[in-house]
């Protein structure tokens, strides 16, 4: 019952969104991003969550040094994929999967000729998100790139505008 009066809320608050996190959650990932970064670095994190229907909800953030350890020494993300049976046994074990990505950039929220051609999960309908300025706060949906993989390659950006409404974090999430 619980979850069904969650639902229409969130139905009425964001009728249209396709991910969507809890803002506790939501922040503590992007606070602990900001922190791996420590201003001078990519950071990043599989975004383990519930897929209902072509809605996506984050529940956790798995940081790709975790399970990866030297994936940040570059200073931008390199992940050989060392660190994927990590991944598939915590999805295993908690009943989750990856709903999304996260990268922190530099500075503006732009898809680099590495991202689009080296997808975290290569997979059509994965959502990956690059956070702005090292996820240093305010970090509002606008100013997010959200792109979406439709296979060989290609991916489907989300125009800012409608960042807001395919995003929703908050309460009802």
């Amino acid at each position: 019952m619980n979850s069904s009066i969650r639902a229409i809320i969130r139905a009425c608050v964001a009728p249209k969104h396709i991910l969507s996190a809890p803002g506790g959650i939501w922040r503590a990932g992007l606070a602990e991003l900001r922190q791996r970064s420590a201003g001078y670095r990519e950071s990043g994190a599989f975004l383990l969550g519930k897929a209902i229907g072509s809605r996506r909800q984050v529940l956790q953030f798995v940081y790709y040094d975790e399970i990866e350890p030297h994936c940040l020494d570059q200073g931008y993300v390199i992940f050989d994929g060392t660190g994927y049976g990590a991944l598939w046994s915590l999805c295993h074990k908690t009943g989750l999967q990856v709903v999304a990505d996260i990268h922190t950039h530099p500075r503006a929220a732009y898809q680099s000729s590495s991202d689009r051609d080296h997808p975290m999960i290569a997979t059509r309908g994965h959502i990956a998100v690059i956070v702005p300025d090292f996820a240093s706060p305010p970090v509002r949906p606008v100013n997010l790139g959200i792109y979406v993989y439709e296979g060989e390659h290609r991916w489907q950006a989300i125009e800012k505008k409608a960042a807001a409404t395919f995003l929703y974090v908050g309460l009802w999430a």
